[in-house]
């Protein structure tokens, strides 16, 4: 009889129907047992509709009996809420107090950032009425799921994805809500999503400090806020109101971005600061978090996020996101990075 660690390593190599990502990844094993000697392996059913189920069973049956020396294998699912099943090691939030500095953008190569390093991430698009993430990565395709949960859109790059967006019918639908249905969204994003095991989720959130953040910093298990923003006077001062958020609800700040830093001339090299001087390290010194990225107005990164390819982009070479920094950061390695 194949144990327990053979099993899951064998569906390790079963995907789930409909999204990208194995047996093992979304933690839908949930017991292996030996019973008058066949071997029972019981599944979650969270999200997975009952077809789908079927051929699930099914292709576990068949990898499990063909390593069990042909003996019975029986499937057997149970039915629990994907907020139990979730693993989610670290979940981290951008947040700004004012539009257009480019917080999605930011989510986005923060998850990249992450992603590339061999972690599993998730991106939830909490900003409801204007969700930009699923442009950004190029998803076209409707989430999908059961009356027990909601399945993520997977990307390109394996990261798991949940937005308003990918779930109209079309992606310029206006959503006209106020602000208790808004909430009651953002919770169903964190609670009814089948996520499975996540190293990172990351939550794009809209500007301001009103319902939206307030619900995540109050309802959803924060590891920390990274806080975005422009060289502008204006854009640093309504930035500090986000901070001062943060802070009174006791949200460690885990670092500062700014976005729109300055622009490179390619023929000389020669740095242009657009919109003024940067204002990083006194933005880092206001949150008493180090500065993450300094991100320059970059024509390449516009047209690939116009384009739905931001997963092509370069980090690397550009300078942004440290990623070792990063993980470090976010895991609580680095002494005094986060400031409560």
């Amino acid at each position: 009889m194949v144990t327990r660690q053979e099993v899951e390593g064998i569906l390790d190599h079963v995907m789930v129907p409909q999204v990208k990502r194995s047996v093992n990844e979304m933690n839908l094993l949930r017991n292996v047992e030996t019973e008058d000697g066949k071997l029972k392996v019981t599944l979650s059913k969270s999200a997975i509709s009952p077809e789908f189920q079927t051929r699930l069973a099914d292709e576990v049956t068949d990898v499990l009996k063909g390593c069990n020396g042909g003996s019975v294998v029986k499937v057997d699912y149970e039915l629990l809420k994907p907020v139990e099943v979730n693993r989610i090691e670290h979940v981290i939030a951008v947040m700004s107090g004012k539009g257009g500095v480019g917080k999605s953008l930011i989510t986005g190569l923060l998850a990249l950032a992450l992603a590339r390093e061999g972690n599993n991430v998730g991106i939830l698009d909490a900003d409801i009425t204007g969700p930009s993430i699923p442009k950004m990565f190029g998803l076209k395709t409707q989430s999908s799921g059961s009356e027990t949960g909601i399945l993520p859109v997977v990307s390109r790059t394996g990261i798991e994805i949940m937005s308003m967006n990918l779930l109209l019918p079309n992606e310029d639908d206006a959503v006209i809500w106020r602000g208790p249905l808004i909430a009651r969204c953002i919770n169903q994003f964190w609670g009814d999503v089948l996520w499975g095991k996540l190293d990172y989720l990351v939550i794009d959130l809209p500007p301001g400090t009103a319902d939206v953040p307030l619900t995540v910093m109050k309802s959803l298990p924060l590891s920390g806020v990274i806080i975005a923003f422009t060289p502008q006077d204006l854009t640093a001062m309504v930035v500090r109101k986000a901070v001062k958020m943060a802070k009174q609800l006791n949200i460690p700040i885990l670092g500062v971005v700014e976005n729109m830093s300055y622009y490179l001339i390619p023929e000389t090299g020669r740095k242009i600061d657009i919109f003024g001087p940067s204002r990083g390290n006194e933005m880092a010194k206001i949150c008493g978090a180090p500065l993450l990225g300094q991100i320059p107005l970059d024509p390449e990164l516009a047209k690939l996020c116009d384009e739905g390819m931001i997963e092509s982009y370069h980090i690397e070479s550009t300078g942004i996101f440290r990623q070792s920094v990063i993980t470090e950061l976010l895991t609580g390695h680095m002494a005094g990075a986060v400031v409560a």
